[in-house]
């Protein structure tokens, strides 16, 4: 770990060097005034961290003291700077991990109703506004980019744009199959159903990262339509892109502009062909790991909301939450938190740093 620390404190110094030299190169100085901020709170706990191995280190050379209160003032030094240095050890191994290149981006999230009917199509919409009140209690944007509804107040799909810093971090433990179990407003009898949500969090991508030839795209134009199929618009606005290489196929027509409702479809194209390829990528470098943790895949059974016992459960990290009504608001920092420390440990113990 003293190694690791080394380099990093060398290119933080380097990165120092360069920045007082980069002139007019602006451009330039933005790159490595970015890095800095990446590494600078590692270099604060390395400097910590030395510091109290030093004092450590004087505390034990006062053990041997012939001076009893010396010797005492030692013993009390090495008691207090013991869980000092280990939790300061635990962070420096958490900042070392390689970090995930999409953690600081804006997401795209999809929800789309699965197996129940209405019922999930209503829960689309339960989880839908759950996502919002997380993002308002963090203070981040939100914004439709796409929706389908069925009149009732339910979803068949929706998809949005979140806006704020380190949201993917957070939020792309969410993706995977949300399972409900409660009695839907229609059943008579008072039985229970079960239904299903998918979810899924995509990071943000801009044009440059990737590049849609125009040659890979099918565009389809048409006009957008209303409740029962009504024409609300003369002009044909809506967009619907296929991209021909993998068959995704993306619509947007919430915007009166054609032009927006392309770049909207075409924002959520680039996001999904970065997700394959991340997912591709990830699978080759650490399998191992993902088996552990949980792949987050579309089809993995990530959570249950149970309305009766009002509960909720996350089946990858078997904790459960006994507040339904507080989760559905928002309050999904007991299970992000959790996951984010499982990954991390996870990471910690493939990664050989000591």
């Amino acid at each position: 770990m003293l190694d690791k620390l080394s380099l990093v404190e060398s290119r933080y110094n380097e990165i120092n060097h360069q920045l007082e030299n980069v002139g007019n190169d602006y451009k330039r100085a933005t790159e490595l005034g970015r890095e800095r901020a990446e590494i600078e709170k590692l270099i604060i706990k390395a400097r910590g961290y030395r510091q109290a191995l030093k004092r450590q280190e004087e505390a034990k050379t006062l053990q041997d003291s012939e001076d009893a209160e010396l010797r005492q003032l030692a013993v009390a030094e090495l008691e207090e700077l013991s869980p000092a240095i280990d939790a300061l050890e635990k962070d420096i191994r958490r900042l070392l991990l390689p970090k995930d290149p999409r953690d600081d981006r804006n997401v795209i999230v999809e929800i789309r109703a699965g197996t129940g009917g209405d019922e999930a199509a209503l829960f689309a919409a339960d989880l839908f506004r759950m996502y919002m009140r997380y993002a308002e209690g963090r203070s981040w944007k939100t914004e439709i980019l796409s929706e389908s509804d069925i009149g009732i107040g339910g979803y068949k799909e929706v998809i949005f744009n979140i806006i704020g810093d380190g949201a993917y971090s957070r939020l792309k433990y969410e993706s995977g199959v949300h399972r409900v179990q409660r009695v839907p407003t229609t059943e008579a009898q008072g039985r229970i159903h079960t239904s299903t949500v998918t979810v899924a969090v995509l990071a943000e991508v801009d044009e440059v990262e990737i590049d849609v030839p125009d040659s890979d795209i099918r565009l389809d134009i048409y006009r957008s339509a209303g409740a029962g199929g009504q024409n609300v618009q003369k002009n044909a606005t809506a967009i619907r892109i296929t991209h021909l290489p993998t068959g995704i196929v993306v619509a947007c027509q919430d915007e009166r502009s054609q032009l927006q409702n392309r770049l909207r479809a075409m924002s959520i194209l680039r996001a999904r062909l970065y997700d394959m390829e991340e997912e591709k990528r990830q699978q080759e470098v650490d399998e191992t790991r993902r088996l552990q943790v949980g792949t987050g895949e579309r089809s993995e059974k990530i959570r249950t909301y149970n309305y009766p016992q009002s509960r909720v459960t996350d089946h990858r990290i078997n904790v459960s939450s006994y507040n339904l009504p507080a989760v559905m608001s928002g309050d999904l920092d007991l299970f992000i938190d959790e996951l984010a420390l499982r990954d991390d440990t996870e990471r910690l113990a493939s990664s050989g740093i000591r």
